[in-house]
Formats: structure tokens, sequence, C-alpha cells
């Protein structure tokens, strides 16, 4: 069923004869319901829903903006310092405006010049606020020396939201409404009544006597709003807008859906050409808005361009030296981007090749060819590519007993105690090792038949022993002074007492 049908049948079951929907009438339509009071009486203080719709939008704009511009790389509270003059200039140049636009309600015939001054009962124009507004912040913006197009991009999507909540006063005031229409989504006037039974639709009660149905324009303007604080979010986010360009697209968005929404309201207002002259000003602001992002300084400052008194900033009037500012900070924004892009490119190839070098086999093991020569270095403990320490103890080669009881791996002495084969004496009995003693000091041992033991008995694949070379593979380590018999066996390889014996005793 479309609407206009929906609104035939409406119009076929009839009013009563004051203009008010019948019974029947309103069970086809579900309209919304206006609020049956805008103010509470808390003892002599009035609670009005509208000045607390005010504040809790300053609130949230002031909190969001903070944290978008801590994100931007600014200073904590600065977005607080600004509201500090930002916020009751807008509030003065709010309801200038709205009394400049609507004079006759004070200064006309039936007018009374006080109530311009009773803010509270409504009545605050968002293009006087903005203007205003902006002035109050450019001058905290000067006092703390922080540049004021980057502080508007951060609060441009706050304060349309605080706007959108704001609106919800005005649905409690029951104002801002449009014509009387049919549509099921109208909104129910209702006539309210003080103490004394007077007429006073502002600070009165209702009856519940509903006078008229309207188009719910304020809401029409809650939604727009809300969906151009998505979209302004999304774009900055995006495409990164910076130096006054998303707060002038803010501007531009509010603008365009509130020439719309003007079209919709019949209330009292000034009129030019027959044209309401809140539907001029969104059209002049709407274009200059645009002329401003198109021509404004692309890109974003950069966060140290953002800390207070970090540049100097042109006044507005200064065009050229705003552009020659605007190309700087371009610069630098392009310089600090590529130098992140350049540091983001250095940790990876770092962390590539610390993952290589992971990856790579163990050079370090000591192979055959790659072990250290040291002198006093223990044979058990050179590495060879496979393996080996020689024996439970073994000491260096040069240090096994060669004679009768010398055990081969096992208990074997380095160097000073080497002993040369049946207890012989040579007259160099040459000692292995660093400390080689002359043959007065050799001890002798008795040979004892079929006592010595092969040094084939231990264990080959751990480590030679005995000999100029007693190294295994090649990784053994050298050994300086293979112990001297007059016949000690073969020098290179000398593995078992038949190679290392001595041919002859002392």
């Amino acid at each position: 069923m479309t609407l206009q049908v929906l609104a035939d049948s409406v119009s076929s079951i009839g009013t009563r004869g004051d203009g008010v929907l019948s019974g029947a009438a309103a069970d086809v339509l579900a309209y919304l319901p206006s609020p049956p009071q805008g103010v509470w009486q808390i003892g002599p203080f009035p609670l009005r829903a509208y000045a607390l719709c005010i504040i809790i939008g300053i609130i949230v704009a002031i909190w969001w903006g903070e944290r978008r511009w801590r994100e931007r790389g600014g200073q904590q509270g600065a977005v607080l310092d600004v509201a500090m003059f930002a916020v009751p200039f807008g509030l003065i140049g709010g309801r200038l405006y709205h009394v400049a636009t609507d004079w006759q309600k004070y200064f006309g015939a039936d007018g009374n010049p006080m109530d311009a001054l009773k803010i509270y009962q409504g009545g605050l124009g968002i293009w006087g606020a903005v203007f205003l507004g902006g002035i109050g912040a450019w001058i905290g913006c000067r006092v703390y020396k922080i540049p004021l197009p980057a502080l508007g991009d951060a609060i441009a999507p706050p304060i349309l939201l605080a706007q959108a909540i704001g609106r919800l006063g005005n649905y409690f005031n029951q104002e801002l409404y449009g014509r009387e229409t049919e549509v099921p989504w109208g909104l129910e006037i209702y006539q309210r009544f003080d103490d004394q039974g007077r007429l006073d639709m502002m600070n009165g009660v209702s009856t519940g006597v509903v006078e008229k149905v309207v188009h719910p324009t304020f809401l029409y303007e809650l939604v727009w709003n809300v969906a151009v604080v998505l979209l302004l979010v999304y774009i900055d986010k995006r495409f990164r807008i910076g130096h006054g360009r998303l707060f002038a697209l803010y501007v531009a968005g509010y603008s365009f859906g509130r020439f719309f929404v003007e079209l919709m309201r019949d209330d009292e207002a000034t009129l030019i050409a027959g044209i309401r002259v809140n539907s001029f000003t969104s059209a002049l602001v709407f274009l200059a808005a645009i002329a401003y992002f198109v021509f404004a300084t692309k890109g974003r400052e950069t966060a140290a361009q953002l800390q207070p008194g970090a540049e100097k900033r042109p006044w507005p009037w200064q065009i050229g030296a705003l552009r020659r500012a605007g190309a700087a900070s371009a610069v630098a924004a392009e310089k600090d981007r590529v130098d992140s892009v350049g540091a983001d490119s250095t940790a990876d190839e770092a962390e590539k090749a610390g993952a290589d070098e992971d990856t790579k086999p163990d050079t370090g093991a000591k192979s055959g060819q790659g072990a250290k020569l040291d002198k006093g270095a223990k044979s058990g403990n050179a590495e060879s590519g496979k393996d080996a320490a020689a024996g439970e103890d073994a000491k260096s080669g040069t240090g096994a007993k060669s004679g009768k009881g010398a055990e081969s791996g096992k208990d074997g002495k380095s160097g000073k105690d080497a002993e040369s084969g049946k207890g012989a004496k040579s007259g160099k009995d040459a000692k292995s090792g660093e400390d080689a003693e002359s043959g007065d000091d050799t001890e002798s041992t008795t040979e004892k038949p079929g006592g010595t033991k092969s040094s084939k008995d231990a264990d080959a694949s751990d480590a030679d022993e005995s000999g100029d070379d007693t190294a295994s593979g090649k990784d053994a380590e050298s050994a300086e002074g293979a112990e001297s018999s007059e016949a000690a066996g073969d020098g290179k390889d000398a593995e078992s007492n038949e190679a290392a014996g001595v041919k002859k005793g002392s």
C-alpha cells in the first residue's frame, strides 16, 4: 500500500470538528508522540531538557575532539583549552543570529526585548554559533600557539554530532517542526498549559490534546547529521584530510542537508523573495566551503607541526603567506611519509636477514679442518666433525703412557708425566706438551711379559693418542713433543703399542 492510498483511507475515516484525527484514524497511523513536557521543577530550579541536550552535546564534542586531536599528534588538553574560548563565543553567536533573523518576536509589536536574553527557551542559530565560535577558537589557538585549521579538522565530526544531540532539545520544546502531514512518521504536537490553566507551549504540561501532526524536521536533520558524521570519519581515515579541509567538508555537508530541511518548515521566519533566510544562508555557506576544500593545501599536518609554537601561523588575510606555509607543510609531511616507509623497509629487511640466519646450518661447530691447534688443549675436548672425546678423561695424546701399563684413553697423563716404554730412559726423553723434561727425570718402568696393553683398546673413534700427529682424521689437536724412544713406532700414526713401543731398554 502506498503512502498516498494510506493517506486517502485516513481522510475517508474522517476527523473531529476541531481538526484532530478521530480514534479510528489514530489506530491506522502510529504517529510519533511529543514529550508531555520539556521542563521539570526541582525545588525553585527548573531543569530544562533543551539545556541538558546542549550541555551533553558540548561534553561529547570536547571528549571526542580531544581524542581525535591526540591521535593526530596534538598535545593533550589543547581542545579543552580552546573550548574555553569557543563555547561562550558560539553560544552568544548562535543567540545573536536567532534574534537577528527573528527580531519581530522580541522587538515587534507584541514582543518583549528581555526575552532575547532567555537562551534557555531555545533559539540558537547554528550559523551564528559556527561563525562566532570559530572566532573564539581562533583566539584560543593564537593564545596557545596551535594551528586553527588542524584543530578544526579534529573537532569537525564531534561538533556535528553535538548538533545532532542538540536537536533532541528541539523535540522536547516542540519546535523546529515542518508543515502538517499525514505520513506515518508524522509528529504529534500537543497543547501545553501551566498551573493556572493558561496556554504555555514552552514551560507547560500537555493535556494529551493533539493540536496537529507535522513533519519532524528536527529528526530529519538529526539523522542527516549522524550520516555526515560517519562519512567524515571515513573520509578522514581513508584520505588523511588536513589543513582545514575536513572542517570545510563538515560545513558543506551540513549546509546541503539544512537547505532541504528548511524547505519543509513553515514556522515564522524572515523571508527574502519568498524564501526563508536560512535557505539563502545554507546555499552561500555551502559554496564557500566547497571553494575552500578545492583550493586549500592538500595533505595533513605532521605531529611536529601541531605542537604549541611549532610554527608561526599567518593571519587569515595573508593569502600568500598561508599558501607558502601550506606548501612547506606538505613537503614536510611527504618527507615524514618517505622516512616512515624507509624505516619500515629497513626493519623488514633486518627481520628477513635474521630469519635467513636462523635457517643456516651451524657453521660454528668445529670441523676436522677448522680445529685450532692448542698446545695444552685436552684431546678429549677436541671436537671432530663427527663426535669425539677420547675415552672418559683422556688428555692430550702426548700424555698417554706408552709403556706396559699405559692405558689408552682412560688415565693418560699429559705432558709432564709421560713415561717411555719398558722403563728405559731415553737420552732425550722428551715429554709431550709444553713441559718436556730431560731423561734424568724420566721414570722407568719394569716390563712385565705380556703386560703391555695395546692402545687398540682405546676408543679409536674418539681420538688417536701418542706420536707427533696423534690426531683423529684432520681434527685432532697436534701434540708438540711426542715421546721419543730410540725406536718409536710410526711418528705419524702411532695408534698401538706395536708402533709406539720402545725397541730397546735402558
